[in-house]
């Protein structure tokens, strides 16, 4: 597919836009002021690949923690604030790699500009994020209520107006709960503007609906080119949200961290328990970060022509089943063994890769 061309923004050492990798990130959902616990949260995301953390800093305790916080993780932390100019302002003291702000609940355009100026002073890049749900309310009436009209010319307002203030260090979101006016918003504004875009289904739900619709909202702007750092947003483990990040990107080709598990739905012709077999497959693999694909087949007579793709694979027969890698059978193994031996030939393949 041929991507958006957008201009760089550096959150932190990660590059956002400019033809760099579309990064994966998160949100902490720990109570900031509890510095431990939030560090805790971040370095397990990190561990599960999370590339940029944001926190939430709704008053000065929260952001008093920053410093703490960002003693203990190692990758680019994010302040989110709302409401409360000096909770920015705090956050840019603390040495925040990132601002993620609602321009039109700051509090003016004066205390926008003194936010601006200090995130100038300091090389911060700054995330102007239109929410479907806190639109002005003149925008809100002349367009009839939350339409993607709106949204879009409520961001090309405030760049506008971080423009007017020779700010340019910006990437954008425009994000809803619905799918379509969130597609409809973003491909609006990406027809006039050249930054880069964080992408993402707010309120998106729990784990099943809310992957479902963050998979198809951020997977048709990912195949129109459109997106340079997205967040699944889940009510549920943040762990999550960063695996469905890559999962999705993923499915479209455009990063290969980790296993890309294949495995056939079943019918009648499967005489071994798949599902069991793939959840355990999945779960022994989940930390690996080799960029390989694994197939868990439930035929012994078709699976492996089915899966020739896969760097590696397993098919199940009545009491045996086949080992294979790239379509070819290397041998036959009891059936109580299929997911032992299809790990040892993995830790065969990584050793000597």
């Amino acid at each position: 597919m041929k991507r958006r061309k957008t201009r760089p923004v550096f959150i932190g050492k990660v590059k956002v836009g400019g033809g760099a990798p579309v990064s994966v990130q998160s949100m902490t959902k720990t109570d900031t002021r509890d510095a431990a616990a939030t560090i805790k949260q971040v370095n397990q995301l990190a561990a599960d690949g999370c590339e940029i953390i944001r926190v939430a800093v709704p008053d000065r305790e929260a952001a008093s923690a920053l410093p703490d916080i960002l003693k203990g993780i190692s990758i680019p932390l994010i302040a989110d604030i709302h409401f409360n100019y000096r909770l920015a302002l705090l956050a840019i003291k603390a040495g925040i790699d990132g601002l993620r702000i609602n321009p039109g609940n700051i509090g003016g355009r004066d205390k926008l500009e003194t936010v601006i100026k200090a995130a100038k002073e300091r090389n911060i890049p700054i995330r102007i994020g239109v929410n479907a749900g806190s639109l002005e309310k003149e925008l809100l009436e002349k367009h009839s209520g939350v339409t993607s009209g709106a949204m879009a010319e409520s961001a090309m307002r405030h760049i506008r107006m971080f423009e007017e203030m020779d700010f340019t260090d910006i990437k954008l979101s425009l994000k809803a709960s619905d799918v379509r006016l969130m597609l409809d918003a973003y491909r609006k504004v990406a027809e006039q503007v050249d930054y880069p875009f964080h992408v993402g289904v707010t309120e998106a739900g729990t784990l099943r609906a809310g992957i479902v619709k963050s998979a198809v909202g951020i997977g048709i702007l990912l195949n129109e080119g459109i997106g340079d750092t997205i967040r699944v947003s889940l009510t549920s483990d943040p762990c999550h949200e960063v695996r469905t990040g890559y999962d999705i990107l993923k499915a479209m080709g455009l990063r290969h961290r980790g296993v890309d598990l294949i495995s056939c739905p079943t019918c009648g012709r499967t005489q071994i328990n798949l599902i069991k077999i793939a959840e355990e497959v999945e779960e022994k693999l989940k930390g690996l970060e080799k960029p390989l694909k694994v197939a868990v087949m439930g035929c012994a007579v078709n699976g492996p022509g089915e899966a020739r793709e896969a760097d590696v694979g397993i098919a199940g027969g009545k009491g045996i089943g086949l080992i294979f890698r790239k379509g070819v059978i290397i041998r036959k193994v009891p059936e109580d063994m299929l997911v032992e031996e299809l790990l040892k030939e993995i830790e065969n393949i990584c050793r000597h890769s």
